[in-house]
């Protein structure tokens, strides 16, 4: 979501003369576009921000300006303190107001020291003021939102009081997007969300539609070879959810799921609503629906009051389940939650050893996921030159990254193809494939895949540049 966010920002800022910077060294204006979804990521703002003073500060020297803006969550619920321990900051945005950017930089450039906070939930939609996305050159993969903010309340969670409630954006003005993002090369289009399967947004004939609609009417899109959804909630996996994912090839075959805790107990107490087994029988769904599914999800170990239990069922639910990958935390405290005031806080060196012991089987479960893709054929979607000479990096539909050795003289043709490609080895998490046809590479088998249902800027001259 905040890759998504900072580009719509380099979108607003261009037309007042704003290019991107590849670094502070040079930039007239730094964005730290934020997330408070943990306190270490909340930690790192003030910590770039002292970074970022003696380039200001040179810049003053020079006799120019560096404007300095913290936008995103952490300035939604920390915009007062960010002003009053970072003096250096001109700008404090949440991520509902970054539409008003143009007027925030103008009051900011015309009045040097007065600070601006803007940390408001407006009332209109912040997608109507924005220009239309632009694609950055060469990219055939791109985020769109289509759903912002949360009503779910888990009492570990800052998502409601940063994002909101929950919205979601029309139909046709998602589609408008998708189509335009076609257009211009993107070949897979990756749906973005705080809880995006509760998408509810309005469709052409005034009726709500749901994700699955919308999923569908996206496969619909000539020239868009993919489609992912992220991020999910159990509650929100309905039957027209389940069964899209059984009937369309381009739903890509990788669900991001999160469940966070395989205890029952945990789960009422993290306001989660649904059980272990609730999930379990919504996996085997999926799974009966698309049997190549694979699946990752988010754990959050050491919740206030999680006993040695409560980790084991944990455990045994990873092991259950099986996954192609995770993101696994200690539980920390994030101020304004029900869990922040619970007393049974969990002592840290015991959130450490099940963290420890949490990772060690989720990566392993990850290896032998990779693993066990090693001498299949699998679609992969061609995205950019890699890092050695003639070689091309794609993603297999369960978005691992696959390395293919390809003349560099057939680069230009074969990106933002699909191919199909026998993978050779593997080394770490990334694949390395031969194509199947290696032959016609570039051309039969570089357009096969349409339909086909997988197996398991440098700114011109007198732009102003912005660091994002």
């Amino acid at each position: 979501m905040n890759v998504y966010d900072s580009e719509r920002m380099a979108d607003v800022l261009a037309p007042l003369g704003y290019g991107l910077s590849d670094s502070p060294d040079d930039a007239d204006m730094v964005i730290l576009n934020t997330c408070h979804i943990r306190e270490k990521a909340a930690e790192k703002v003030y910590s770039d921000l002292g970074r970022l003073k003696p380039h200001q500060q040179k810049k003053a020297e020079d006799g120019s300006r560096m404007i300095i803006a913290v936008a995103g969550c952490v300035a939604q619920a920390e915009g007062d303190e960010i002003m009053a321990r970072a003096p250096q900051v001109d700008m404090v945005f949440g991520p509902q107001t970054y539409h008003r950017l143009p007027e925030m930089v103008s009051k900011a450039k015309r009045a040097v020291g007065e600070k601006i906070l803007d940390t408001d939930f407006p009332a209109e939609d912040k997608f109507d003021h924005l220009p239309e996305e632009r694609v950055r050159k060469g990219e055939v993969t791109s985020f769109l939102t289509i759903q912002e903010g949360c009503d779910k309340f888990c009492t570990f969670c800052v998502v409601p009081y940063t994002r909101g409630s929950e919205f979601s954006r029309p139909a046709t003005t998602v589609l408008q997007e998708a189509r335009r993002l076609v257009a211009d090369g993107v070949r897979e289009i990756t749906l973005l969300g705080q809880n995006v399967n509760a998408y509810h947004g309005e469709g052409a004939e005034g009726r709500e539609w749901g994700l699955a609609r919308l999923c569908r009417e996206l496969a619909e899109i000539d020239g868009l070879e993919r489609i992912r959804y992220t991020t999910s909630h159990p509650r929100d996996v309905d039957d027209a959810l389940i069964a899209a994912h059984g009937d369309l090839p381009k739903l890509m075959p990788y669900l991001h799921l999160p469940v966070q805790s395989g205890s029952d107990r945990i789960l009422e107490a993290m306001n989660r609503k649904h059980t272990a087994d609730d999930y379990r029988r919504i996996v085997d769904r999926l799974r009966t629906a698309r049997p190549d599914l694979a699946l990752t999800s988010d754990f959050i170990v050491g919740y206030p009051g999680e006993s040695d239990q409560d980790f084991a069922d944990t455990l045994k639910l990873v092991t259950d389940i099986g996954y192609a990958g995770a993101f696994f935390f200690k539980y920390s405290e994030r101020p304004g939650t029900p869990a922040a005031s619970l007393r049974e806080q969990v002592d840290d060196a015991v959130k450490s050893e099940r963290l420890s012991a949490l990772q060690q089987l989720l990566e392993s479960q990850q290896e032998a996921f990779n693993a066990s893709v090693v001498g299949k054929t699998m679609p992969i979607l061609l995205e950019k030159p890699g890092k050695h000479e003639n070689q091309l990096v794609g993603r297999s539909p369960y978005l691992q990254p696959v390395h293919l050795d390809i003349p560099e003289n057939r680069h230009a043709s074969m990106i933002g193809t699909v191919i199909d490609c026998k993978i050779s080895s593997l080394s770490g998490h990334s694949l390395f494939a031969v194509p199947i046809d290696d032959a016609e590479s570039g051309t039969d088998s570089a357009t096969r895949h349409n339909t086909a249902r997988p197996n398991p800027s440098e700114p011109s001259s007198g732009q102003e540049r912005i660091s994002a």
